[in-house]
């Protein structure tokens, strides 16, 4: 492996930190969840840090890396519902959109022309309040209680920013892809 494969090397740690991140969870070990997490979130700073400065992106990087993003916060979600620690109906909207966006995404790049991921500011923030909300409870669990009715607008937010990111994601890549459509049948 070269130096050059760091950043790839990085993502797939990551991708690997999947599985023991939810059994971390389920089995309501959430100090060490939460070192995990933070291990992961350390891994994708640094590998999108090297891939940037040194110039070092790769196009397996640029699915891999939102790849991994992804199924860490799933499996975040997942865990904590397992355990009783986030309502069904949050875990359910979390994991759907992210198969949505997935399965569309796949389909735009099959279907319609190869993608490049442009994630919209209300992803960026569905994203970090998902996030934010992860750490509270982890935190909340593992040392520090968190008032509940924080935990509860907390996960207000992440819902409602994770619904309003879903429907923007449908319909702003579903008009793409059909002016892209349109724009291909045109003599």
């Amino acid at each position: 492996m070269t130096l050059r494969q760091l950043p790839n090397a990085l993502t797939v740690a990551r991708l690997l930190m999947v599985l023991p991140l939810v059994w971390l969870l389920r089995e309501g070990r959430h100090q060490e969840a939460l070192w995990v997490v933070f291990a992961a979130g350390l891994s994708d700073a640094f590998d999108g840090l090297l891939a940037k400065r040194f110039g070092w992106q790769t196009r397996l990087g640029s699915l891999l890396d939102p790849l991994a993003d992804k199924l860490l916060l799933d499996a975040c979600y997942l865990g904590l519902w397992a355990g009783g620690h986030v309502p069904t109906w949050l875990a359910v909207l979390v994991v759907g959109r992210d198969v949505v966006i997935l399965l569309g995404a796949t389909a735009y790049h099959w279907l319609v022309r190869p993608l490049t991921a442009e994630p919209s500011l209300v992803s960026k923030a569905t994203t970090l309040a998902q996030v934010v909300l992860v750490l509270a409870i982890l935190l909340h669990l593992a040392w520090w209680p968190l008032p509940t009715n924080a935990l509860e607008f907390a996960t207000g937010v992440a819902g409602a920013l994770t619904a309003v990111s879903g429907i923007d994601y449908v319909l702003r890549w579903s008009l793409r892809a059909r002016r892209e459509v349109r724009m291909k049948r045109r003599p």
